[in-house]
């Protein structure tokens, strides 16, 4: 069996290493040098995006595709590349995975989210994700593939959580009264797309994320703790002194219910909330010889 994965990174590589530990065989797309080297070293096939011949042949072999590019102006780039790549090789895959983000229900103060509700983006970079989930449709339907959305909130997981930016001291905690969002630890993103390999749905959407919102203030606290240092303090949100991306994140606030995931796909995250997800993050850094302080 084989995985083809449009955009090789910190999702892809997850459940690239989790399919191969099973027996898969895996390839993917990679454009620079250094990232051909890094697939080669983890054992994946790098397939140059630009080869038409090598990702249909690639396409071809496949049983599963997952794409991870984010969309541009001009929409999903994987959407591009492997609709003609399919078309060409002749042989179709069994499950096409598309990543997109809980960004397209926009801002709920607070409220809850699922499959269901109403699409709302308030971002530029959330109509993308909505217009690239139609287009993943209207395309599954026209060619008989079986296209699954995943709608992702924040993704961590060892080398993206709190420790390292507190270990950097470039961790924040910026206080907005009633600001949460949810997240989900990335072993648990790769267990929810092999979840649903196992049982392909066309035109299928899932939100997958833990169990428990929370505010980013709270997590980098709990962090803290567990490396044994203080918290940073407390800072007023102000919108005018962050980042267009820390304001994007800001604007928008709900809680996404992943019960549909658990009903359709059997799978129930391993890491039920933020604390198991830090806490297994600190012991394999601990166990990798990553001392647990900022110093």
């Amino acid at each position: 069996m084989n995985l083809l994965v449009f955009g090789f990174g910190y999702s892809g590589k997850a459940l690239a290493r989790r399919l191969m530990a099973k027996g898969w065989s895996v390839s993917a797309t990679v454009r620079r040098t250094e990232d051909r080297q890094d697939a080669l070293a983890l054992g994946v096939t790098p397939v140059d995006p630009a080869d038409e011949s090598a990702l249909a042949n690639a396409a071809a072999q496949a049983r599963a595709i997952l794409v991870t590019a984010p969309p541009g102006e001009r929409g999903c780039p994987g959407l591009a590349a492997l609709a003609p790549a399919i078309a060409a090789s002749g042989a179709f895959p069994d499950w096409i995975g598309y990543l997109s983000t809980t960004g397209v229900y926009g801002d709920r103060e607070g409220r809850w989210v699922s499959e269901t509700s109403a699409l709302n983006a308030h971002s530029v970079e959330g109509a993308r994700r909505v217009a690239a989930e139609r287009d993943w449709r209207q395309i599954g339907r026209g060619m008989g593939l079986t296209v699954t959305a995943f709608r992702l909130p924040g993704i961590y997981g060892p080398g993206r959580s709190p420790f390292d930016r507190l270990r950097r001291g470039t961790a924040r905690r910026l206080v907005k009264p009633g600001h949460v969002f949810s997240r989900i630890h990335v072993e648990d993103l790769a267990s929810g797309l092999e979840a649903s390999i196992a049982r392909p749905r066309a035109a299928g959407i899932y939100n997958l994320c833990d169990d428990e919102p929370a505010s980013a203030a709270e997590v980098t606290a709990y962090a803290a703790g567990l490396l044994g240092i203080d918290p940073p303090p407390e800072e007023p949100f102000d919108a005018a002194a962050l980042t267009p991306a820390a304001q994007r994140f800001y604007e928008e606030c709900k809680r996404v219910s992943n019960a549909r995931a658990k009903a359709e796909l059997d799978w129930f995250p391993a890491y039920r909330t933020y604390r198991e997800g830090l806490a297994a993050i600190l012991a394999q850094e601990q166990a990798n010889g990553l001392k647990s302080s900022s110093n």
